[in-house]
Formats: structure tokens, sequence, C-alpha cells
């Protein structure tokens, strides 16, 4: 049965409530003692892209953000007219949506934001969201990367998506991704469906793919970033806003970002009751495969890693794959602003 929305917002306050403890009231309308002195945001809407993979667990989370003094919390779903524009302009999905002021803040891969970095697009990464989120999945006599070479490989129709990382991926196994590999890409159906389909020898999978993949116990892992380095020393993904938002609107962004790391504790403490809000509030269909991602993606790390390492080890990467010609170094530079998040880990030590 359908849970109607005052169920829906209730459930959402008992999860924050019930998790967060003392910044329970925070949830629930209160203001926390911690930033009651912050001035409230200088703009009281925001709004992020809506896809359907677990990775964006955190920014599910209304009631922190409203918490925070938003009032207007938008989510803008990916759409193939998106896909195809970014595809035109050799950009990811969310730097291309930035660009185009369609949305303020969002979360993709590494790669992806380094090569939109490259390209000179108006973005500022503000943090690392987590690990794990990825794994390559291959046929059954295939066991390692490089035994790939002259077969096929499925790449998102979006080339700007998951190309790029596994690009690098074979690159440091000695194969030239443009000579030794056959690339395939099909715009009505996803790698996961073509390899479902026997026409490709291998894929990147991400959740909700992920965990359906191993469901149907077809092929096999090959590279998995949960726990094969370097790939598990490195966040997958990264949030990331408008450089113009983060400059205008300096409170607003430190305050989206604290509703975000709060809300990734929270995936920490309580994946199952955060795997039912994904699937109540329509980003996932399947609760299982949801928990399952939930349990697995370690987003326990945010206090821990460095996010600027994870730039500068795939812009390296890239630059070494021939993908960007800007040094990373200078990349980071002009694109990153840490100093919310220093700030962030100070005041919301665990």
């Amino acid at each position: 049965m359908p849970i109607e929305p005052s169920r829906r917002r209730f459930l959402g306050q008992v999860v924050i409530a019930a998790c967060m403890g003392g910044v329970a009231s925070v949830g629930l309308g209160g203001k926390s003692r911690s930033f009651a002195a912050e001035p409230p945001p200088e703009i009281t809407t925001v709004r992020f892209e809506k896809d359907s993979v677990a990775c964006i667990a955190p920014q599910v989370f209304q009631e922190l953000l409203r918490a925070e003094g938003f009032t207007d919390i938008r989510y803008v779903d990916l759409t193939e007219a998106h896909i195809r524009r970014a595809d035109v302009a050799k950009l990811d999905w969310l730097t291309s949506m930035i660009v185009h002021d369609e949305v303020d803040f969002g979360r993709n891969f590494a790669p992806s934001l380094v090569l939109g970095m490259n390209a000179g697009a108006p973005i500022t990464i503000l943090a690392g969201l987590h690990l794990g989120c990825f794994e390559i999945f291959g046929k059954n006599e295939i066991r390692t990367l490089a035994d790939l070479k002259g077969r096929t490989v499925g790449a998102d129709y979006n080339t700007a998506g998951n190309r790029p990382l596994l690009t690098i991926m074979f690159s440091m196994v000695g194969l030239d991704p443009a000579r030794d590999l056959h690339w395939v890409t099909d715009p009505k159906l996803q790698p996961m469906e073509l390899f479902v389909e026997g026409k490709i020898d291998a894929f990147l999978a991400a959740p909700p793919d992920l965990q359906e993949v191993r469901a149907r116990h077809i092929g096999h892992v090959i590279v998995s970033s949960v726990t094969d380095r370097p790939w598990s020393q490195y966040y997958c993904c990264m949030l990331a806003t408008g450089t113009k938002f983060a400059r205008m609107y300096p409170v607003a962004t430190k305050r989206v970002l604290r509703a975000m790391l709060k809300a990734t504790d929270l995936c920490v403490s309580n994946p199952d009751r955060v795997a039912q809000l994904l699937v109540e509030q329509g980003y996932s269909t399947r609760y299982d495969y949801t928990l399952q991602a939930m349990s697995e993606v370690r987003f326990d790390v945010w206090r821990d890693y460095d996010p600027e390492d994870t730039l500068l080890f795939y812009g390296l990467r890239l630059h070494e794959a021939g993908l960007i010609q800007s040094s990373p170094q200078k990349l980071i530079a002009e694109h990153t602003d840490w100093r919310f998040l220093n700030e962030l880990k100070r005041e919301l030590k665990a």
C-alpha cells in the first residue's frame, strides 16, 4: 500500500530522530545549538539532480535541509534530453545541468567531474561522499582486466559517463583502450541489458544494476571498488555545486553540505531505514537491492579521506591517458573549495 505524504514525512522524521540523537530537534523543526549563531541562508530554494542510484541517498533527507532554512527543495529529473545535450558538449550530465543553471548541487563520479573541470565548466567540488559503488562484471572465462584485450566492453550512451573511468582502468593494466577494446554503445539498451543478452563481454555496474546482475548470477566480478586497490582508496562520488552559487551564497552552500554530511551519517547508522525511504520516495523499486547497496557503499569515510587525493589520483590518470590537458594541480586549485568541509569536520565530530 502506498504511504501517504504525511506518513512518509513522519517516517523521515522518525529516521532522523532515531539516528541523530541530539540532532533530532533539527530534523523536527528545531534549531541546533552548533550553528545557531550562523546567519540564515541567503537563498531558500535549492535544486538537486534526481536519478535512481543509491549514491544520491543523502540528498533525499528533506527534513535536514528544511532545518537548515531551505523551504523550497526541488529535484530535477535526469532525462534523455539532458544526456544527449551532455554528450554533445562532452560533459557529464551533472556538470551540464549546473552549466545550464538547472541544478545547484549534485553528485557524480570523480573522473567525470575532473573532465568537466578540464573543459572549463564553472563547477566547484565541495566534498567526497563515499567509496565503493562500482564493480566491473565480465563473462565467466574473463578473470582480469587484461583478459579483455580484443573483447567488447559496454559503455553508457552518455559517453561522458563511465567510459573515462573504464579508460583509466584499462590503461593501468597496459591496454590501449582505443585499439585493444571494442566499445559497444546502444542508445536503446543499457550496458547491463547488453551484457545479459550476451552482446558484450564486460561492463561497469553501479547500483542498482550492480545488485541485479549479481542476483541473476550472470558473469562475475572482475574488479570491485569496494575491496580492490587502488579504487577502494579513493572516493567514487563527490559533491559539486556551481562556482557562482558557492560565491554568491556561501552560507547556503555550507548549510547544504552540513545537511548532506549528516544524512551521510544516517546512511551508515540506519541503512535499512534509508533504503525504505529511497523506495517510498520513488528513487528505487527494489528494497532488497537498495538495502544491499546501502550496506556496501562506504558512506563512513567522509571524515577520514582527503577528497583532494581523489581528484589528484584521477586527474593524473586522466592526464596520462590523454583525456585532459590541464595539470591536475591547476584544476584542483581552480575548482575546489574545502573550507566548508574542514569547518564541518570540526563541528560534526563523531
